[in-house]
């Protein structure tokens, strides 16, 4: 078993795939990515994950990718070819090589790159357990947050100060006091009253694969939902938090900036939709956790 990637169709072992010192991802992080969890070999939630790169490629004028199918086989090709039972997939589309200049080149090719990691699922299990610790964080990211752009700078600064300090994840916070999404998760709080709550959709945040997922199973379950934004004081003040995200897939929160977030352990919303989401997970892969 080891990692693997494909470079524009082309395998390698992963420390020898190369792109060119042009291209635009590299120069001006002119590119849109995608992690997706792969489990019992098979691709967990593919089609969301496919819909959101194609929304991407259209909000930034993104033409000539190969078409899903392709992308697809591609995909399965290099998770066969890693061996690996479990892990993440990454996907990358830039606009291509050219001389560097800022305008978009003409008669270009974008460049697509894969590649398969392992990943240990089950530490997440173990987590949920326990729960994570947030930190809350001035949201200094651009306008264009629903567009899984590879500029990341003010992620990778954020996780770097949520490291420093022992916590797990960054609590994004508006100028005006707003929580939106963590360093590379959505957020949701469950108020005092038993509404589960989650940053509506729009330009700030997002549009998580897990957090649509687990929109779905809540509704189903029949729990009390709003997609509306709320503030770092009544996070504060939450019953619960949680997190979704491919890597998550669902981690309570029992700390918000050193305090105990409600009781200080995973709250019943936070471990349901857990346990359904692993329901889910297992629906669509079939994969089991190990005991």
């Amino acid at each position: 078993m080891s990692a693997r990637a494909l470079v524009n169709g082309h395998a390698f072992p992963i420390g020898k795939a190369r792109v060119a010192v042009e291209d635009r991802g590299l120069q001006f992080g002119d590119s849109l990515y995608e992690v997706v969890a792969f489990l019992n070999g098979r691709l967990f939630d593919w089609d969301k994950h496919l819909w959101r790169l194609e929304r991407g490629a259209a909000a930034i004028g993104l033409a000539g990718l190969p078409s899903p199918a392709v992308i697809a086989a591609r995909a399965r090709r290099l998770i066969r070819q890693s061996r690996l039972p479990d892990g993440l997939l990454y996907l990358q589309a830039s606009r291509g090589s050219s001389r560097r200049d800022h305008p978009f080149p003409h008669g270009v090719a974008p460049t697509l790159v894969m590649t398969a990691r392992r990943f240990d699922f089950a530490q997440r299990i173990r987590q949920q357990e326990t729960g994570v610790a947030l930190l809350s964080l001035p949201d200094q990211r651009w306008k264009r947050c629903d567009i899984k752009s590879t500029n990341l700078l003010a992620a990778v600064l954020a996780k770097e100060e949520v490291r420093r300090a022992g916590a797990f994840e960054a609590l994004f916070v508006t100028e005006d006091g707003v929580v939106t999404e963590g360093a590379s998760t959505n957020l949701w709080m469950v108020g005092p009253d038993g509404v589960l709550r989650t940053h509506p959709l729009s330009a700030a945040i997002l549009p998580g694969v897990s957090r649509d997922t687990v929109l779905e199973l809540a509704r189903g379950a029949g729990l009390p939902v709003e997609e509306r934004a709320f503030t770092l004081a009544e996070a504060r003040r939450a019953q619960e938090l949680f997190l979704t995200s491919t890597t998550g897939p669902l981690l309570p929160a029992t700390r918000l900036d050193g305090a105990p977030v409600g009781s200080g352990t995973p709250g019943p919303v936070a471990r349901e939709l857990a346990a359904r989401l692993w329901g889910e997970v297992s629906r669509q892969t079939g994969w089991r956790a190990p005991r």
